[in-house]
């Protein structure tokens, strides 16, 4: 008999779904209990699936909507309870919901999958063919293998076809490669026998569905209070920074919870290249996403296009999702030399790896171009413990004016010591000189400024503030009445 690690109840279309982590021979396992369905009720269900599908209509724009995706499976839950009632009315309530789940997930959903797809524990689901179960990527416990096997390749293509058809393209043997991102947020990525040689390969990278805030990070120990009040500070006077680090590591995460520092007035325009940003309702938000081109290679929207595009928009703030190429980081420092503000990610796992990176082929920005930039922030991932944690803090000082010293240099402000504690480093220079020449302050005042913002951060943090338009409102209330916050903060 299987150990069982963990057990929990995943909840789906209001069902809930026992899943277990078990120990396994060479791997660990996730076990999902699926009800027993037998031939009879098999056949009543696939009838009940015919009749449904007949009375209901569904139009191109309501598949790209979430909010008619979710009028869509209110409706189809509905149907299907009267219409199971009808079939089968002494049928038990438990039974009627677990029935109404399983049609829900083979009708508008990918299936057995869907019950991995709405586990908040998981980060991955993957399909690597019919001939293996599928893999899940637990937050905690790494790769599991489920006890989930898709029946057929064929059927792999169908569920990759599903996903494709929703965000308007097509994947086939002429274009047997998928990149998009779901209504909920969630990133597929899907390929086809040859190209896979082993099979038919469908990856879902999962995106929580309720956004990190800044006091989740302080809570769990990502970032320290101090850290992260001083971000705020540059965030508020509209300095520009970028938030590195490798694969997973959390930078678009961090990215996402710095945004409610902004100013509730203040217009901001992100772009993406899938949308991952879920900023608070009150802002004053544009989110752009690009998209990629047609099986006949046209209708493309380059992250670069939106970019260009976003200056004549009239932004206060810009958001990029990630640097990749020379073109794109150009009318970003463009943008902040003409006085935007600007926020973005890269990978590098070093603040002295992004000078490299940006100052290096295939970026290849100019030294002194790359001036522009105020903050860097490092975010790093321990694989062994599971955590991650904000690595190095550090601003850009600028090129000096003898020649061989004319090149942009780091210093580090914060750091990770080994034994996991964020100390600081060095004293801050450039950050305190830019705040004293744009805002009046002297040293002082800056730093009361920033004892201010850890009360807030405190106070958030003691009280369980953590839903996103909760953190958002608060910091708004910072920023109209400000007496009034840390008033009632004192506890006065």
């Amino acid at each position: 008999m299987q150990k069982t690690i963990k057990t929990s109840n995943v909840v789906l279309y209001g069902t809930p779904v026992k899943v277990e982590v078990v120990e396994g021979d060479m791997v660990r396992g996730y076990k999902i209990h699926f009800p027993e369905i037998s031939a009879a009720t098999q056949s009543i269900l696939e009838s009940v699936k015919d009749e449904m599908l007949k009375e209901t209509k569904i139009s191109a724009q309501e598949i790209f909507d979430t909010r008619s995706v979710e009028r869509l499976e209110e409706e189809f839950m509905k149907k299907s309870r009267d219409i199971l009632s009808k079939r089968l009315p002494r049928i038990e309530s438990r039974t009627k919901n677990a029935l109404v789940c399983h049609l829900l997930c083979d009708m508008i959903g990918l299936g057995p999958l869907e019950v991995p797809l709405a586990d908040p524990d998981l980060e991955e689901v993957v399909i690597n063919t019919a001939r293996e179960p599928a893999w899940v990527f637990h937050r905690q416990y790494g790769w599991l293998k489920t006890n989930v096997t898709i029946p057929s390749e064929k059927q792999i293509q169908n569920y990759a076809s599903i996903i494709a058809r929703r965000v308007g393209r097509q994947i086939t043997t002429l274009e047997p490669l998928l990149d998009a991102h779901l209504v909920t947020g969630d990133r597929a990525n899907a390929t086809l026998f040859p190209v896979s040689t082993k099979g038919n390969t469908i990856t879902i990278r999962k995106f929580r569905r309720k956004p990190w805030t800044i006091t989740d990070f302080i809570a769990n120990k990502t970032l320290t209070t101090e850290v992260a009040a001083f971000m705020w500070l540059v965030i508020q006077y509209e300095l520009n920074m970028i938030i590195a680090g490798g694969t997973s590591s959390g930078k678009t995460a961090l990215l996402n919870s710095l945004m409610p520092f902004i100013q509730p007035n203040h217009r901001i325009i992100s772009i993406e290249d899938t949308r991952e940003l879920r900023l608070p309702d009150f802002l004053h938000w544009i989110p752009l996403t690009s998209r990629l081109p047609n099986p006949e290679g046209k209708g493309e929207v380059s992250m670069l296009d939106l970019m260009i595009n976003s200056l004549r928009m009239r932004p206060d703030r810009m958001v990029v999702g990630e640097i990749r190429r020379g073109p794109q980081a150009e009318v970003l420092f463009e943008a902040m030399h003409t006085g935007h503000s600007v926020y973005a990610t890269l990978h590098a796992d070093t603040a002295g790896q992004v000078v490299k990176r940006m100052t290096n082929p295939p970026i290849n920005i100019p030294h002194v171009m790359l001036e522009a930039l105020h903050l860097i922030v490092v975010q790093y991932r321990d694989r062994r413990k599971g955590i991650r944690r904000t690595y190095q803090v550090a601003e850009l000082l600028p090129a000096g004016e003898v020649e061989e010293k004319r090149k942009a240099r780091v210093s580090v402000l914060y750091r990770l010591r080994p034994d996991g504690n964020i100390i600081a480093h060095n004293p801050c220079v450039r950050v305190f000189d830019v705040l004293r020449m744009h805002t009046g302050m002297s040293n002082n005042e800056i730093v009361n400024d920033l004892k201010e913002k850890i009360k807030v951060l405190d106070y958030m943090v003691k009280k369980n503030i953590k839903d996103v338009n909760e953190v958002g409102k608060t910091i708004a209330e910072y920023y109209s009445d400000r007496d009034s916050l840390m008033k009632k903060i004192r506890g006065k």
